[in-house]
């Protein structure tokens, strides 16, 4: 939602940051760590180009940080797949199916568990997972239950990068039984 004090240019300048930060993260983590660098510049030379370089710059430098960070690395590692897309029917408890399609911006998996991750652009994300929009947590617990039954007996999570903060939150079960109940309810 558009807060009051935004102007139309920082409101377009945040969901153009997003989409930069969206894509730096689908394509770094393939590389070598010493050409990240490199290659950040080379595309936001070119995609950002009304962008200062201290603007660029610091757009790089929070990527790679994000990167970087250890607590995130087994979501960045090697590997893992980058847009992957989704589908499934669901029943519903009342009769009828739901029918679920997307495109899941990081999957890692591992012998027991698969992790989902879906990167979101929100200027002012929330700090606490307790209050991630449902929509979007309703949208995660549709993915986690298609994966459910591709991945026999592993434990599905699933996790929102806000590529505002370059935070990763991740959402609670409970919370995601909450929402694949409400998603299929509708």
């Amino acid at each position: 939602a558009m807060r009051g004090s935004e102007s139309p240019e920082q409101r377009a300048r945040a969901l153009q940051r997003g989409t930069l930060v969206h894509r730096l993260l689908q394509s770094l983590p393939d590389l070598a760590d010493e050409q990240r660098l490199e290659a950040a510049r080379r595309y936001l030379a070119r995609a950002a180009r009304d962008w200062s370089d201290d603007e660029r710059n610091a757009l790089i430098a929070q990527s790679l940080a994000l990167l970087d960070d250890p607590r995130f690395a087994p979501v960045f590692a090697p590997g893992n797949r980058a847009e992957v897309s989704i589908i499934g029917r669901l029943p519903r408890p009342r009769g009828g199916h739901v029918v679920v399609s997307g495109q899941i911006d990081r999957l890692v998996v591992t012998d027991d568990a698969v992790l989902i991750v879906d990167y979101k652009t929100n200027h002012a994300p929330p700090t606490h997972a307790k209050d991630a929009p449902p929509a979007y947590v309703r949208q995660l617990a549709l993915y986690r239950a298609v994966l459910t039954h591709l991945y026999p007996g592993r434990t599905i999570r699933a996790a929102l990068a806000w590529t505002e903060t370059l935070e990763i939150m991740e959402i609670s079960a409970p919370a995601l039984d909450a929402g694949l109940a409400s998603a299929l309810a509708r």
